[in-house]
C-alpha cells in the first residue's frame, strides 16, 4: 500500500507537465454589455466549426480591454476565435449572408475581405505560459 501511495506521489507532478496558462487580452471591446466568447481549436480540419471546438470559455465584457485566462492547456498547436457576444445569446449573430454582426477577432490574424482566416493564419504554438493580444474588429 505504501508503495502505491509513493508511486502516485511521484507520478502526480508528471501530470502537470505540459499544462500551460494562456492569458488573452481582448482589445477593442466597445461596451461592457454582454460577454467575450472564446473558442480554442486544435485541428485545422475543424477550424471554425462547432464540432471542432477543443475548449471554450467566456467572461463578462469590460469596455476597452477584457482579460481572459485559459488554464491547463497542454503544449501544442492552437488557433483562437473570439467574439463579443453583445446580447449574451452564446451565438455569433450574423446577417442574412453570414457576415458577423458582432465584433470578432482571431489569434495572429484578422478577418479577410472575403471570409475568415485559415487555421494556419491563426496558429500559435503553446509550450509554456503565454500572453497574447487579440483585437476585435
Amino acid at each position: 500500500m505504501k508503495e502505491k501511495i509513493w508511486l502516485l506521489a511521484c507520478l502526480f507532478p508528471l501530470s502537470l507537465l505540459g499544462q500551460n496558462r494562456l492569458q488573452i487580452d481582448v482589445e477593442g471591446v466597445e461596451a461592457s454589455e454582454g460577454e467575450i466568447q472564446v473558442a480554442v481549436y486544435n485541428q485545422a480540419e475543424n477550424f471554425l466549426t462547432i464540432e471542432g471546438v477543443y475548449r471554450s470559455d467566456s467572461t463578462k465584457a469590460s469596455k476597452g480591454t477584457t482579460r481572459v485566462f485559459l488554464e491547463d492547456l497542454p503544449s501544442g498547436r492552437y488557433a483562437l476565435a473570439i467574439f463579443h457576444d453583445r446580447n449574451s445569446n452564446r451565438e455569433l449573430d450574423t446577417n442574412w449572408i453570414g457576415i458577423p454582426k458582432e465584433p470578432m477577432g482571431f489569434s495572429n490574424s484578422r478577418m479577410k475581405t472575403f471570409g475568415p482566416p485559415s487555421f494556419r493564419d491563426c496558429e500559435l504554438f503553446l509550450e509554456s505560459d503565454s500572453h497574447i493580444v487579440i483585437r476585435l474588429e
